[in-house]
């Protein structure tokens, strides 16, 4: 789906997910050590590069990493890096619309997002897939910086034949800002064998949690305990202050591009 597009997902989403994980055709393996493997890939129209992640949890059953993956009460205990996080609204039992605020590693400042969600089990295969979109009222934050997910995704697998689950984990996503994009892929690869960590010692410690916290509280897996109240189609834009940085970032986009134009002919010139 594209960014700022808010609908129910369809088969070919998640499709289009499985394919990323498992063709690696393109991808150029930067990290590999005890089960975790990560590599990255080039994406047109972009300087920042897609990331993907796979690993295998020989001692977690895909069940438990699924419902780690979607319970917001523990990742707050887990999520070293979550400021906030809610719902805004559910499209159907399985997407809904939230806001995400993120603390960042140093030199990149705190990020938030706006992001439809959209979910999947199909028993043997478990999908969880994001990308940024719009609310009217939840325009960017003082003291944050909007960032925009292209699109974020798990799958989470189980094989008759080996013990525990398999993670594939995917994330095409620009930080905004004024950072260079070396230095922002350079972080994000450094992130993605971490989250895998955090993750497998989250999922570890999640069976003892939930037992003292609401245990019977799973509304990815029973809809009726679904609360949030159905997204407003005409609410799903952006803001009027967002529109207004929009004009503003063009402009400046615009004018700088004019000047490289001009500098470049100049160049030209006097060869």
């Amino acid at each position: 789906m594209e960014v700022g597009q808010v609908k129910v997902a369809e088969d070919k989403d998640f499709e289009n997910l499985k394919l990323l994980v498992d063709n690696h055709s393109g991808w150029k393996l930067d990290y590999s050590k005890n089960n975790i493997h990560v590599w990255t890939k080039n994406v047109s129209n972009t300087n920042f590069k897609m990331v993907k992640v796979k690993a295998v949890f020989a001692d977690i059953n895909p069940e438990q990493l699924y419902d780690v993956l979607h319970d917001p009460e523990y990742r707050k205990v887990w999520d070293q890096h979550m400021i906030e996080a809610k719902d805004i609204g559910c499209l159907n039992p399985n997407n809904d619309v939230g806001y995400y605020s993120m603390s960042c590693p140093k030199p990149l400042g705190n990020r938030d997002f706006v992001l439809q969600r959209s979910w999947l089990d199909l028993g043997n295969e478990k999908y969880i897939l994001n990308h940024s979109v719009y609310h009217c009222q939840h325009p960017p934050r003082q003291g944050f910086i909007r960032a925009t997910s292209y699109l974020t995704g798990y799958l989470v697998r189980s094989y008759p034949d080996i013990p525990g689950c398999e993670l594939g984990y995917i994330s095409q996503t620009d930080p905004q800002g004024t950072l260079p994009p070396w230095l922002v892929n350079r972080v994000t690869q450094i992130f993605g064998p971490k989250l895998i960590k955090d993750l497998q010692k989250a999922s570890l410690g999640y069976l003892g949690w939930k037992a003292k916290h609401n245990p019977h509280w799973k509304p990815w897996h029973y809809p009726e305990q679904i609360l949030s109240p159905r997204i407003k189609m005409h609410e799903c834009v952006r803001s009027p202050a967002e529109l207004e940085y929009k004009s503003e970032a063009d402009a400046k986009l615009e004018a700088a591009l004019v000047k490289h134009k001009k500098s470049k002919m100049k160049k030209e010139k006097n060869k």
